[in-house]
């Protein structure tokens, strides 16, 4: 998946091009590596991109701290415009941008990076809310008789806090 120079697809038939992928991301840990195709093709004035892709992804539970397997099947498709960066000096320091300008652009003779494209897109598939199953009760907190909850249970490694948090509450 190298980069892509966007006047090259111009040549190419039907000014597409298609990129297998079969490979882990370097910034995305993944169990299996990522499987699909990614389609550019050069309309004069945009890209259009699109692809198919999966792979399984181990996440933590939010309520339970558990990891568990997550499989990521996307289908994204995206426009975007090709049009010359302005020069950044010639900008005003603050500007009001509306809704249609948020758009994604390139340049028309710069590069398409696939790669980095695909990791977008398969973060931005990832859930925001991430629960193991949807009865999952989260960490068990037990309670006495009387309503209070009762001490958990101190991780070896925070044993020495615990006697030091112990001996300043006896000083009061």
């Amino acid at each position: 998946m190298d980069k892509v120079y966007i006047p090259q697809l111009l040549q190419q038939p039907e000014h597409s091009l298609e990129v297998a992928i079969n490979s882990h991301l370097p910034d995305l840990d993944t169990l299996t590596p990522v499987r699909g195709v990614i389609k550019i093709s050069h309309n004069n004035t945009y890209l259009a991109v699109q692809a198919e892709a999966e792979t399984i992804v181990t996440l933590a539970c939010h309520r339970c701290l558990q990891n568990y397997n997550y499989r990521v099947a996307i289908a994204p498709q995206e426009l975007i415009w090709l049009q010359v960066s302005p020069d950044p000096s010639t900008l005003p320091l603050e500007q009001e941008v509306g809704v249609d300008d948020l758009v994604e652009t390139l340049p028309p003779n710069g590069y398409f990076y696939p790669r980095t494209w695909l990791y977008e897109q398969i973060c931005l598939a990832l859930p925001q809310r991430q629960i193991c199953d949807s009865n999952c009760r989260g960490i068990e907190v037990s309670f006495q008789a009387n309503g209070m909850v009762q001490e958990p249970t101190v991780d070896s490694r925070w044993a020495r806090l615990s006697q030091l948090q112990r001996q300043l509450n006896q000083s009061d």
